[in-house]
């Protein structure tokens, strides 16, 4: 197997006794430490009213970030365009670009309560998962309806806190298209006006796509030749639909001549399975909260996730993310991320850890490096 990169997804968890700052300086120390690691990138998601995640502001922690670290790529997993503008997001990261040149990925999510929209053109279909598995044996499991979440008070909430009063979100890709155009110094109003960001203009950032499915966001990475990621850890369902999308859409740019395509995936590693089972027990919890649309709450110990009384509606709504969640020893995990990258053609790897104490978050990156070293990649 060629070289695969391994990088980092962090939503910055803050774990159930702990403060936001606990949880920002949690996640500055790991990103220094993963560095050392050898991974490749640290991106930083970005969610809103949840009480159990401290990731609000993707471009404020990859500031606090970038000046704790020297060389890792450091990035947005992604910005949420559906309640800001093209101009903000270059601004932001123009300035970031300006103090540490060349180091940012600028990743790009349909996200901000936008409802799931369908690409222009129908893509190929992606090889059909025959008994819940893909060709190689990828568990790929049902799909999971998200509707229910877009219409929760909770969401509806977040849009009216994120959105400024009778404010309408841009189109999707025509937004993208201004971003591009505002990096590169040729946007131009209808009206033939020109506008320059400084900082911004001529910044050396990646600019990616995130994606869940072959729709939207696949088409808007393939059709302008960017970089996309897929995120088998949300919604494993979807994950081969997502890349045969991209790949259907995918046309040569300057960016890229081919397809380049990173996958995620939650791993949870420890010296033996059942260690690494037990500090996974919280996640099953943690999910749900997100899924009933309440907000992540905190992440539980252990303990507290046992605690908990499961009826089998909860079950159900989090099943598929407990059986696709890569938990025991770091061979048996990598083993598990080798297939998950035969299943996608994935040319990079980006995982996401959470446990309740940072000592272990941090040994599960470590443990997982060493072996991924080990195998050559």
């Amino acid at each position: 197997m060629s070289d695969i990169p391994l990088g980092i997804l962090d939503l910055v968890p803050i774990p159930s006794g702990a403060t936001a700052a606990d949880a920002l300086r949690n996640s500055i120390d790991l990103a220094q430490r993963a560095e050392r690691f050898g991974y490749a990138r640290y991106w930083f998601a970005e969610h809103h009213l949840n009480p159990g995640v401290a990731g609000t502001s993707p471009a404020v922690v990859l500031a606090l970030t970038a000046s704790a670290t020297s060389t890792i790529r450091l990035g947005s997993g992604a910005v949420q365009l559906g309640h800001r503008t093209a101009l903000s997001t270059v601004e932001e990261f123009g300035l970031l670009d300006a103090v540490h040149p060349g180091r940012l990925d600028l990743g790009l999510g349909r996200s901000g309560g936008r409802p799931p929209a369908q690409p222009a053109t129908s893509p190929p279909t992606a090889p059909p998962a025959i008994a819940g598995r893909a060709p190689n044996g990828l568990l790929i499991p049902p799909r999971f309806a998200f509707e229910h979440l877009l219409g929760s008070p909770r969401i509806a909430l977040q849009r009216r806190l994120l959105q400024l009063p009778g404010a309408e979100p841009q189109d999707y890709g025509e937004q993208i298209d201004d971003i591009l155009a505002l990096l590169a110094g040729t946007y131009r109003s209808p009206e033939g006006i020109e506008a320059h960001v400084v900082p911004g203009e001529g910044a050396d950032v990646e600019v990616w796509i995130l994606g869940s499915s072959g729709g939207q966001s696949a088409e808007a990475a393939g059709a302008r030749g960017l970089r996309f990621a897929a995120n088998y850890h949300v919604s494993p369902a979807t994950v081969l639909e997502a890349v045969a999308g991209y790949r259907a859409f995918f046309q040569p740019s300057e960016f890229l001549d081919k397809p380049h395509i990173s996958v995620s995936a939650d791993v949870v590693v420890a010296e033996d399975d059942a260690t690494a089972h037990e500090l996974a027990t919280g996640y099953g919890l943690w999910v749900r909260s997100i899924r009933t649309a309440e907000g992540a709450i905190e992440f539980p110990t252990p303990e507290e996730a046992r605690a908990h009384a499961w009826s089998e509606a909860d079950r159900a709504l989090v099943q598929d993310r407990i059986d696709t969640q890569f938990v025991g020893t770091p061979g048996r995990v990598a083993d598990q991320l080798e297939q998950l990258q035969e299943a996608t053609g994935a040319d990079e790897l980006l995982i996401t850890t959470i446990t309740h104490d940072h000592a272990d978050r941090i040994r599960s990156y470590e443990l997982l490096a060493e072996e991924w070293r080990r195998r050559g990649h």
